[in-house]
């Protein structure tokens, strides 16, 4: 069960999963609360295929601005992994991530999604693509729900409120669900020490391909501490405006910064701007590494350190 942590909640609204992937826009609304003792995300939709990559993500990803000024990369670490949209306790610019392995279960029994997709592989894949672009960051399937600290919920859309509802309570849903009509969501929970201790992402499978990879992309990695969206910094999937539906060059950056073991849960925005210089630099030995093309020689090849 999920314990009742102090908390922040980032929400947003999407538009219709019905409308097509490439003019799909976000209409969300940042907002600070105080009301209870869990973090939640919400974040966009946007997908890809089971298999072949969508066209729609290839397109993206061949245009994506891959090269960023170390000011670029700290002025968006700031306003990601500091803020949250809806914060439900007493605002907090601390860092928050995992400090142990992360374990996640795929529940695909919530609600009823029969006759529906079966996105359990393709969650599997972009786990597998997030564990091999984050140093650091010891994150797996596991099929052991006791041993899970991180749930992803597969639902079919009808059901999404009624899952929200079973998680958070009924007042918590009533506010999410009437302030931004959420499609998709995930919720952190963390202890005093600002470790993430629980986490918990609701997707609905049957939002189309596009549309769930981009919001399952953007829902784990929020899960696992890059809690805020913020549309003044264009290049990240962290904003309103941007669908991607894969793990792009910039988040990478923020991710790997974020799993740093020398950023630790709890530190304020003054601590991480002293090492941060150290901090990008890593950083882009990594991220550049492990984006060679493929067929670079092994020698090339990124290595995990402790």
């Amino acid at each position: 069960m999920l314990v009742p942590l102090a908390s922040d909640l980032s929400t947003s609204a999407r538009a219709s999963a019905g409308e097509p992937a490439g003019d799909a826009r976000v209409a969300r609304r940042p907002i600070v609360m105080a009301l209870a003792a869990i973090t939640v995300t919400l974040a966009a939709i946007n997908g890809g295929p089971a298999h072949a990559e969508d066209p729609d993500i290839s397109s993206r990803r061949a245009s994506a601005r891959t090269d960023f000024t170390d000011e670029e990369i700290k002025d968006g670490f700031f306003k990601i992994a500091f803020n949250a949209e809806l914060q439900l306790d007493a605002p907090a610019e601390r860092v928050r991530k995992f400090d142990e392995p992360v374990r996640i279960f795929l529940d695909s029994k919530s609600g009823d999604s029969k006759g529906g997709p079966d996105r359990r592989p393709e969650i599997a894949a972009i786990v597998a693509d997030i564990r091999a672009h984050v140093n650091h960051l010891d994150v797996a399937i596991t099929n052991d729900r006791q041993a899970a600290n991180f749930v992803v919920r597969l639902v079919a859309a009808r059901d999404l409120d009624r899952t929200i509802r079973s998680l958070y309570g009924s007042d918590k849903a009533k506010r999410i669900q009437q302030t931004l009509n959420p499609q998709c969501l995930s919720g952190i929970g963390k202890d005093q020490r600002y470790r993430i201790r629980r986490a918990e992402v609701i997707l609905p499978i049957d939002a189309g391909d596009f549309t769930f990879y981009d919001c399952a992309y953007e829902e784990l990695l929020q899960a696992l501490g890059a809690i805020n969206d913020d549309s003044s910094v264009p290049w990240t999937m962290f904003n309103d405006d941007v669908q991607m539906g894969f793990f792009d060059v910039y988040d990478q950056y923020l991710l790997n910064i974020l799993y740093d073991p020398r950023v630790r849960p709890g530190m304020t925005k003054e601590e991480v701007n002293a090492l941060l210089p150290e901090l990008v630099s890593t950083a882009r030995t990594w991220v550049g590494n492990v984006n060679l093309p493929r067929h670079a020689d092994a020698q090339h090849r990124p290595v995990a350190s402790d």
